[in-house]
Order: structure tokens, then C-alpha cells, then sequence
């Protein structure tokens, strides 16, 4: 199932830029689309290898990655068991995730911090099942992620990408370092108080001067908006034609424009946003537009 990848890299029109680019993750797959697309890659080919058939992963409500593991794990000919963090809800996220195969096991939230002792708890006498971290977090993750760069056919001044564990910037890092690149890579953590990721990329790659975290653009935390930030993505979206969603990639733009409003980006300087698709989350957030 990853055999082929569609992500091409599209030229945007975007005052004041000249030279905006963007890596298309989001056009990999409907639901198992960017980043999570990259960091199942591996994971999946783990679980293969050592025979399991079950895969058991945690997130919330509206997560992405549980769409997408769900997803992955039906193409797969696998089954799939979601820790699903909070009281028992529906939505259309796990609506998805129901409809291909996946079972959701709403969870306490006390409870859901200690993400291995669940899953001991529930599966510790299963031999097939195959623990993935939420989000992918993982080794296997990185080495996908960082294919990203190996695609590339060009250079960039600079690469940026949202970031909530920190996974997806580790891999891209690695990927600017085994290429030799002068890349500098922005990561725009959508968490607040994120200064923990770089420490999370360090449990990957060696940390470098290339890498810089802005940790000013959350707009409140985790899938927190601000009546500024839903106006951004309105406009941007009319302007360009693509879209964003609110917890991570519309964080990233707004940043990428300050930045360059604030002379730390230049107009014709050549940027690479990386989209890491999530586009479903826009449905968490219907009643913000």
C-alpha cells in the first residue's frame, strides 16, 4: 500500500512572496495523508516483519492519525484498536475509523498518560498486537519523514513544517543533514509551551544551528484558533486554492507571513512549507467559520 507516493511540490501565489513553494503531503491520500502517510511507512513494515496482525494505537477525538492508522490497517489486511482519549463521543473522524474496522476504546484522560501500561492492560497476553505510539512517534517514523528532503529535486533557503511531537521535524532534520544541505529549517510548534520538542528531536538526530523552533504562533495550544487566525486561513484559502486546517498547517502559514513581515524571512528568498494534509480536522472546528 506505500508503494507509490503523489506529493508533488507546487509555486503559490502569496503576497509579498516571490518565492513560495509548497510540498503537497496533503494530496498523498485522502485519509492517510501527509506526515501520516510518511511516519506509518515504516511502522507498518515493523509490525509485517515481526508477524503481527493487530495494530493498537491512542489519540483524541479528532485525531488524524487514528483516521489514518485505521485506514492503513484495512488496506493492510490488519485490524486496528484505537485508546481513544475522553469521555465517549461521535463525530466524523471516528465515524471513519469505525467504518474501516477500527475499534475505539474511549479511555479516562488519567489514564490515558500511561499509554503502555493500557496497552498491557488490555493486550499484554495478545501476541499479535503491535504497539504504535500516538501520533507514530518513532524511530520508524523519522526514517519516513525523511524522505521528504530525498524527494526534493531543488534547494531551499528555508523549510518550514508545524510540529506536535516533534517527530516530523526530527526526520525532516535528519533528512537536511544526511543530504549535506544549508537548509534552514523552521519548525512552528501548535502546543503551548513546546520547548520539549527540540528535546524530542534530539532522541533522533543531532540538533543543529539549522534548526529553529518558534514557539510564539499556538494561538492559544493545541486546537486552539483565534478570530485572527480563522480570518488567515479564509483569506489565504481564497487567494491560493488550498487548504488548511486550523490546528496545524494554518499556524505554519501565519507564521512563514510574520516572519517575512518582520524581516527574518526574505520575499525572494525560496521557502518550502510542508503540508502535512490533516485537512479532516477542519471538521473538529466547523462551527469557528
Amino acid at each position: 500500500m506505500f508503494e507509490e507516493i503523489y506529493s508533488p511540490v507546487q509555486k503559490i501565489t502569496f503576497a509579498p512572496f516571490n518565492n513560495l513553494f509548497v510540498k503537497r503531503d496533503d494530496l498523498i491520500d485522502p485519509y492517510i495523508s501527509g506526515n501520516k502517510w510518511r511516519k506509518l511507512k515504516y511502522i507498518l513494515a515493523k509490525a509485517k516483519a515481526e508477524n503481527k496482525t493487530h495494530l493498537v494505537t491512542f489519540g483524541g477525538p479528532y485525531s488524524n492519525h487514528l483516521v489514518a492508522t485505521a485506514a492503513a490497517a484495512s488496506r493492510s489486511g490488519l485490524t486496528a484498536t484505537a485508546f481513544v482519549r475522553g469521555e465517549e463521543v461521535k463525530n466524523e473522524m471516528l465515524l471513519l475509523c469505525s467504518l474501516f474496522g477500527m475499534k475505539l476504546i474511549f479511555t479516562d484522560r488519567e489514564s490515558y498518560r500511561d499509554k503502555h501500561q493500557l496497552f498491557d492492560q488490555y493486550f499484554a497476553s495478545n501476541a499479535q498486537a503491535f504497539f504504535i505510539n500516538e501520533g507514530g512517534a518513532s524511530v520508524e517514523a523519522t526514517i519516513g519523514c525523511a524522505e521528504v528532503i530525498e524527494e526534493l529535486a531543488e534547494p531551499y533557503d528555508h523549510i518550514f513544517c508545524a510540529a506536535g511531537t516533534g517527530t516530523t521535524a526530527a526526520g525532516l532534520l535528519k533528512g537536511i543533514q544526511q543530504h549535506n544541505l544549508n537548509t534552514k529549517l523552521h519548525i512552528i510548534p501548535v502546543l503551548k509551551g513546546a520547548s520539549f520538542i527540540k528535546d524530542e528531536i534530539a532522541k533522533y538526530t543531532p540538533l543543529s544551528n539549522q534548526l529553529t523552533l518558534h514557539l510564539d504562533y499556538h494561538f492559544g495550544g493545541y486546537a486552539k484558533t483565534t478570530p485572527e487566525l480563522i480570518d488567515f486561513i479564509k483569506t489565504f484559502t481564497a487567494q491560493t486554492g488550498l487548504l488548511l486546517d486550523p490546528v496545524y498547517t494554518a499556524k505554519m502559514f501565519y507564521a512563514i507571513r510574520d516572519l517575512q513581515q518582520k524581516g527574518i524571512i526574505g520575499t525572494d528568498e525560496k521557502v518550502l512549507a510542508i503540508h502535512t494534509g490533516g485537512l479532516m480536522g477542519l471538521f473538529g472546528m466547523k462551527d469557528k467559520f
